[in-house]
């Protein structure tokens, strides 16, 4: 990539960019709230399953095929980004888990249409109408993988950078829900590097027809999590 296109990435996988996963635990909190996660051997092991269950398998082949898709024959390309988008409400069975990726895409496509306008000739406007008409659910994958496209962002760094920020931003609610400290953060983070990038490979040869999740203990830690007594996170 180019060191723009390089600069742009960095600014839309930033974990301060706004799309409002600060928010989200991913059934993380759940797991504190309970007594199952108590230090940061926990955490890694729950950000471990969380990547290799869910991240990888779904939302970052989700990613790269709509990158893909954005990128097909003008004629076709938006419905097949919306076919992707479909697929993807229907894998995630955990209400909280699928409206967390719906509010995350809305954000970013919202943010991309209101920046300089990265649009592959208006296809990223259109899809943030269609989120706003409810025509489409606009989840974050989708749209990353969208405005990927029109940034020109390479294929393998795409992928690395949407897995690493994931891991990060599982990390940072961790921090946030136990006394762990911030170089106990990092170790984890740290420790993961080898597997994001591991992951990141395996899954340039995948299409959205090899998309699977199997993460069952995270989704029903995200089920659980609506009937805590106090939250700090919204999923």
């Amino acid at each position: 990539m180019n060191a723009e296109a390089l600069l742009s990435l960095l600014q839309f996988s930033d974990g301060l960019f706004p799309v409002g996963s600060y928010a989200h635990s991913f059934g993380l909190e759940t797991y504190v709230a309970d007594g199952s996660i108590r230090d940061a051997q926990g955490v890694q092991s729950f950000v471990l399953s969380y990547l290799q269950g869910s991240a990888a398998p779904t939302d970052a082949v989700a990613v790269l095929a709509s990158r893909r898709a954005a990128l097909a024959h003008k004629a076709t390309r938006f419905e097949q980004c919306a076919r992707i988008d479909k697929l993807l409400d229907a894998t995630k069975t955990a209400s909280e888990l699928r409206d967390a990726s719906r509010q995350m895409g809305r954000q970013l496509l919202r943010i991309a249409v209101n920046l300089s306008g990265p649009s592959l000739d208006g296809l990223t406007p259109s899809l943030f109408q269609a989120v706003e008409a409810n025509e489409t659910p606009g989840h974050h994958p989708m749209a990353f993988g969208v405005v990927g496209a029109a940034l020109v962002w390479g294929e393998t760094e795409m992928i690395r950078a949407y897995l690493y920020s994931t891991c990060a931003g599982a990390i940072a609610a961790s921090l946030r829900l136990l006394p762990l400290g911030q170089l106990a953060g990092q170790r984890i983070l740290w420790a993961l590097l080898p597997q994001i990038a591991t992951l990141a490979e395996e899954v340039q040869s995948r299409d959205i027809k090899d998309i699977w999740s199997f993460a069952s203990g995270i989704e029903i830690a995200s089920m659980r999590h609506a009937n805590l007594d106090a939250r700090l996170f919204r999923s």
